[in-house]
Parts: structure tokens; sequence; C-alpha cells
């Protein structure tokens, strides 16, 4: 067998043509680069799917569960809805109620001589109207161990 070139082929053939039995390099470096590119932008999705749930997280918005319960319904359901609604709802800082009517009911019940019970629902860990449970009672000033 000889190794002449056809009469109509030009003498430099480009370099993605391979020779017969010899490995294709261009379709090896092609396959590592279209497994790289399907992970970056499977990421990329994945960190602009869970950005509500890390802004609540981050602000510690009393929400915080809602928003992370939106944000697995829209990525197992594929509805955009539940992601625009958890979005919505990291932006926005509800207020709230519960803390003012908890003490207007204490009130009351003093006012009235009515024991009032312990509270069995603890407040949340890190709440920024409680003190941290990591500073002992005796270093907080007298106005935060009256509420304590």
């Amino acid at each position: 067998m000889t190794d002449a070139l056809h009469p109509a082929a030009t003498q430099h053939l480009p370099i993605f043509i391979t020779a017969p039995g010899s490995s294709d390099v261009l379709m090896n470096i092609m396959a590592v680069f279209l497994v790289l590119a399907v992970l970056a932008v499977g990421l990329l999705f994945l960190r602009i799917h869970t950005l509500p749930e890390r802004m609540a997280h981050k602000t510690q918005k009393l929400q915080f569960e809602i928003v992370a319960v939106l944000g697995l319904l829209a990525l197992f359901t594929h509805e955009h809805i539940f992601w625009v609604i958890g979005l919505l709802l990291a932006f926005i800082d509800l207020p709230d109620f519960g803390t003012p009517l908890r003490r207007i009911a204490g009130s009351l019940e003093k006012m009235a001589g009515i024991e009032s019970p312990p509270d069995e629902v603890s407040p949340p860990v890190g709440h920024a109207h409680e003190p941290s449970a990591e500073v002992p009672a005796k270093d907080l000033p007298k106005k935060e161990l009256k509420h304590a």
C-alpha cells in the first residue's frame, strides 16, 4: 500500500483531520469542554435558583421557611411563579405582630391578677430583639434582664 495523496487533495490538511487509526484530538477537547460547560451552566442555574433563599437567610427574615419551600416547589414543579413569589418575600420585611400582642396580653393578665402560663414556644435563636444565648445573664444590662 502506498502513502501517496490523491491528486485532488491539498498538500496541507487542516489540524482537525486525523489519519486513520489515530485519536481525534479535537473531539477529545470538545468532549471535555462540553462536560465543563454543562457543569458551569448547572451551577449557575442552581446559584440563581437559590438566590431568594440566600437573601432571606442573610437578613434573618421571619418568612425564611416560606421562601425556602417556595424555592423547592419552583425547582421540582418548574413553575416560575413560585420562584418570583419567593424572591418578593425575600425582599419584603414583614412586621413582627406577635411580640407586641404577647406583651399586651401579659400586661392585661398581670392587671387582672391572672398568673400567665409559661411560654411553650421558644423564640428563634439569634433573633434581633432577644439577647444572645452565649451572653451570661449577669453580663446583660438591667434593662435587658428585666425583659429576659
